[in-house]
């Protein structure tokens, strides 16, 4: 048997394992192990399974994962994350769905912090959306609009998707959490945008706005609860964009950032800093094991030829990039129907890369598209993760159609940022390019 052969029947082996819920993985590892077993022997097999994951792990760029997480998992747990939605709340109010589209606002500030979907999603639909529910809003906004906002957890940086990126595309990734930074603020936008005209269409959306006065001292006191978030942004990628420190060590001064912060504010309690500390290995032991069998299928992927052959048949479609990524982007949208976004990257980029790299694709910008491709899976039915987080916290509450239906235009607004994206490649390339210049 061919090796061209036995990587497509692992491919096929691969899916099957993931249709009986075989967790992604053990299952990239499986169908690796199996396939270079059959193409060379069981020795040369067991001596990749031996090496690979040890010099992987190695890398030192992973250790940005951990600390990124210990950053969000410490902001969420000691309360820095609190006054934001409330922040938003006094200035939006006089804006026709202004709850709405001051919750799209504090999920993008709680996403700066946790680089995280569904720790945005969780947070927020327990501080955002009873609140909208109790001002009358429809349920379907309420819940679509925190459902579909805490994807920006993996756009706005620092995000755990675009470090994983760029360690396995080889990109910088200080240049993928800049390049991230305008379409996450569009995103935001355009959601706002939606919102507000929805709301002035169909006043029975949402309630009439705030008129009355704020009272005297509020906004002062807000802000001062609201500060760390600037600081904590600030210090991150202000350091990385002023090359004052490496991405990697970003991670560690995000993390003792938001210790100091919290110890500061008087919210850094032995049981807060356990918490998050337990949250961090729990995560980066699920994404490290989830890498490790996305690096021995990059592997296998190599030895089989599949990759090559895939970009063969796709550039003879055609060599124009903006096809490539248009064919590319259908396929994720497939797939991201019924595989998380995480599984989803790392199981596509070893047979894809090869493609991007013939078609001469800008990898910083194809990074960030394929990271917006992602936030659609993470929102689009049957695994759409957000939408059961959103179930689950809300204790059944809201009707998990109802969720979808007010997510869905959400969604249609996240194909019109992924058409600009795709048109004007300089929304995402013109601030690294500003910072390699």
């Amino acid at each position: 048997m061919s090796a061209l052969a036995v990587g497509w029947i692992g491919i096929a082996a691969l899916f099957a394992l993931l249709a009986l819920r075989v967790p992604i993985g053990a299952a990239l590892a499986v169908v690796s192990i199996g396939g270079i077993t059959v193409m060379t022997n069981h020795v040369a097999a067991l001596g990749i399974v031996s090496a690979l994951p040890f010099t992987f792990i190695g890398d030192w760029s992973l250790t940005a994962i951990p600390m990124f997480l210990l950053m969000g998992f410490v902001a969420a747990n000691t309360g820095l994350t609190a006054g934001a939605f409330d922040l938003m709340r006094l200035l939006l109010r006089r804006v026709p769905g202004g709850l709405a589209s001051a919750s799209v606002a504090a999920c993008g500030l709680f996403a700066a912090a946790s680089g995280s979907s569904i720790a945005t999603t969780a947070a927020m639909s327990r501080i955002a959306v009873p609140e909208m529910l109790r001002a009358g809003y429809r349920p379907s906004l309420a819940t679509g609009v925190v459902t579909a906002s805490g994807t920006l957890g993996s756009l706005i940086p620092p995000s755990i998707l675009m470090v994983l990126y760029g360690i396995f595309t080889e990109q910088s990734i200080g240049q993928l959490f800049i390049a991230g930074i305008v379409p996450g603020i569009l995103s935001a936008l355009i959601y706002m945008a939606m919102i507000t005209v929805r709301a002035i269409v169909d006043p029975s959306l949402a309630p009439a706005r705030a008129t009355g006065r704020v009272a005297p001292g509020e906004l002062g006191r807000l802000v001062l609860a609201v500060w760390p978030f600037p600081l904590l942004i600030v210090g991150v990628l202000g350091g990385i964009f002023g090359g004052f420190f490496t991405p990697t060590e970003a991670g560690a001064v995000g993390a003792f950032l938001a210790c100091a912060i919290a110890a500061l504010r008087g919210q850094l309690t032995r049981a807060a800093l356990g918490t998050a500390v337990r949250q961090t290995v729990v995560a980066t032991a699920s994404i490290f094991f989830l890498s490790i069998g996305a690096i021995m299928f990059t592997r296998f992927m190599g030895l089989s030829g599949v990759p090559d052959q895939l970009a063969d048949a796709m550039l003879s479609v055609s060599t124009e990039p903006l096809v490539v990524i248009a064919m590319i982007a259908l396929l994720f949208i497939v797939l991201g129907m019924v595989i998380d976004s995480i599984g989803l990257m790392l199981l596509t980029l070893p047979v894809l890369l090869p493609v991007l790299e013939a078609a001469n694709v800008d990898l910083i910008w194809f990074g960030i598209i394929v990271i917006k491709l992602l936030e659609i899976g993470l929102v689009t039915p049957p695994v759409g993760l957000n939408l059961y987080v959103m179930h689950s916290a809300l204790s059944g509450k809201v009707r998990l159609g109802e969720i979808l239906r007010g997510t869905t235009w959400f969604l249609a607004m996240d194909l019109v940022t992924l058409v600009l994206l795709i048109l004007v490649p300089g929304l995402t390339l013109a601030l690294p390019t500003l910072m390699r210049g």
